[in-house]
């Protein structure tokens, strides 16, 4: 998701034409993840290695709250092996958990390798078929994932091991060495319940969170400090453990910090969205237009009766597409609908504004 990434810059001041010794320039720079690298067809992803290496625990992160790509209902192509014709099953995803499938490659991958694969384990099927080409030789389906996980100490059992400690961060070694008592842990939920409160409210209301001047001299840093301190500022509880009763590192005030909030915030209202919707019918609703940095984007709308019987339409997502082409719009539909588990079996409407962008690529008849 910067194509790729913006390194940003502090620059020191005007360099005279020799350098001065005693004050060296100290340039600062920093790496920004850009949620649209975060793919959810993995025959779309790119390598875990290949991000800024301070950036990768959060890439993981990332992937292991969507989880892995399990389009359920999807309508499998067909393969032909001699006679047979053959396809991917849904019931492969109960006996693998780690199974994931690739809608623009039409081939299986596997989830934990992907994260965790480790380079000096030996084995083609976790470092090629399974993580980067894709495996898609149906016939043998069944035979070559028991071989892709191998023996105890193979590639996708090591890899498995690093995902269950990833997931249970809390328990590891290093969280522990860090831990200093239970009063540590209930002022960080506080703290943490605090900010997520200030995110939960700018967000009803549509507020901009970040400030023109957000230092501590500012007699305005933006509505989510501000916010943030008059709340603590009216519970005793919550003063207690922010600011500057907080240690420097966790204060949860960060931009990052901001934006990671905001994102688990949308993931848990499309959740509610989607559930809402279970295994009921549903039109589709898409209005495509071009952002302020003029990226053409897809805005993408839910509508559908819900178990009181009542007619409900519900923002989906905003989807950032190459162009505006019908094909390239069915693709980011395809690949929005397996990320959050929709079959495209239970779509019974559809509706598109800007009709005069969807153009297809017209073929000239011979004379």
């Amino acid at each position: 998701m910067e194509r790729f990434f913006k390194p940003k810059r502090v620059r020191s001041g005007e360099s005279s034409n020799e350098p001065n010794i005693s004050e060296p320039v100290q340039n600062q720079s920093c790496v920004e993840l850009n949620l649209n690298d975060i793919v959810s067809d993995p025959g779309l992803r790119k390598s875990v290695e290949k991000f800024d290496i301070s950036l990768r625990d959060h890439v993981r992160r990332e992937y292991l709250t969507r989880g892995p790509c399990q389009p359920i209902g999807h309508m499998y192509p067909k393969t032909s092996f001699g006679k047979q014709h053959r396809s991917f099953q849904d019931s492969w995803y109960q006996k693998f958990v780690w199974l994931e499938y690739s809608i623009s490659k039409d081939a299986a991958f596997c989830f934990w390798c992907f994260l965790f694969k480790t380079q000096n384990k030996g084995g083609r099927y976790a470092e090629d078929a399974f993580t980067k080409t894709g495996f898609n030789n149906w016939k043998k389906a069944m035979e070559r994932f028991n071989e892709h996980i191998g023996a105890v100490n193979s590639c996708h059992n090591d890899a498995r091991i690093q995902f269950e400690s990833f997931q249970d961060q809390r328990h590891s070694v290093s969280n522990v060495l860090r831990s200093c008592g239970r009063e540590i842990d209930i002022a960080y939920r506080t703290r943490l319940t605090a900010a997520l409160d200030v995110t939960r409210f700018l967000l009803k209301q549509g507020l901009a969170f970040r400030g023109n001047d957000e230092s501590t001299s500012s007699s305005n840093r933006g509505n989510f400090l501000e916010l943030f301190e008059w709340y603590s500022q009216r519970n005793t509880e919550i003063f207690e453990v922010v600011n500057q009763n907080a240690p420097a590192n966790n204060q949860l005030t960060s931009p990052m910090i901001q934006k990671e909030l905001a994102h688990a915030c949308a993931s848990e209202i499309t959740s509610v969205i989607i559930n809402d919707i279970g295994d009921n019918y549903f039109s589709l609703i898409v209005d495509e237009s071009r952002d302020s940095s003029v990226k053409e984007q897809m805005g993408v709308i839910l509508r559908y009766v819900n178990k009181e019987g009542r007619v409900i339409e519900r923002f989906l997502a905003i989807v950032h597409v190459s162009d505006t082409t019908s094909l390239c719009l069915k693709d980011a539909i395809d690949s929005l609908f397996a990320q959050h588990g929709l079959s495209l079996s239970k779509l019974r409407g559809q509706g598109y504004d800007g009709a005069s962008n969807m153009r297809g690529i017209k073929i000239l008849s011979k004379p």
